[in-house]
């Protein structure tokens, strides 16, 4: 845990999706995979394509393929994928170690919980009862609002949808538009250390605090003033 800040007991915690609650990357990595044998290419190594998992089609196919949106090819690119994944999309994602039991004790202390992606809604919808988040207080994707994330709308309509005040909410993400985000909609911050990170140090995105492992979570509440 690292953190200089005395956070106040939050009324609820949101959660970024891939890379912070669950640990879809491996599903994620086979869609794109899966792309490049059907062209005859060597699948890419799964090291190369797990940090920029966030990042949905972008970024898998830019690791895969060495290609931006801008690139004519990336939209056959992009369709591909996204049908591969739909196909096999929690045949491999899982909840991360000690993310059941974090949920369990936000619950038990009465703390309400909401997911937060930029995942496209009907994926979210597929995945989210898959993994056993069907529970969770709200659920915003990133086509629920006119914005997606690094904006702050996403946040403040969750907020909305668990009747909680954006400053009584911290956010919990494993990026940077994350910690963006949360910042510019007056969320406490937490950066998941846990998760994928993209290419850049999460010590480096200025949130109130960076955790390594769920459990911290838990710890932090514990140090909490109210």
């Amino acid at each position: 845990m690292a953190s200089d800040v005395l956070l106040r007991r939050p009324g609820a915690i949101l959660f970024d999706l891939d890379g912070t609650l669950a640990d879809t990357a491996p599903d994620l990595a086979a869609a794109v995979n899966l792309l490049r044998t059907d062209r005859g290419l060597a699948p890419a190594p799964y090291e190369a394509l797990r940090p920029v998992a966030s990042a949905g089609a972008r970024g898998l196919i830019g690791a895969a393929f060495g290609i931006t949106p801008q690139d004519e090819r990336y939209p056959e690119l992009r369709d591909a994928f996204i049908a591969n994944y739909i196909a096999a999309i929690a045949i491999h994602s899982t909840l991360f170690d000690g993310v059941n039991a974090l949920l369990t004790e936000l619950e038990c202390r009465s703390i309400a919980w909401g997911i937060v992606t930029n995942k496209a809604g009907y994926l979210t919808t597929l995945l989210v009862p898959q993994i056993g988040l069907a529970h969770a207080g709200c659920v915003v994707s990133g086509d629920t609002t006119a914005h997606s994330k690094p904006h702050p709308a996403p946040l403040v309509e969750a907020a909305r949808r668990i009747a909680m005040s954006p400053e009584n909410c911290w956010y919990v993400g494993d990026d940077l538009r994350d910690i963006d985000a949360g910042r510019a909609a007056g969320m406490a911050t937490v950066a998941a250390g846990w998760g994928y990170c993209g290419m850049t140090e999460p010590r480096s995105w200025l949130a109130d605090v960076v955790l390594d492992t769920p459990r911290g979570l838990i710890d932090l509440l514990d140090l909490c003033r109210t």
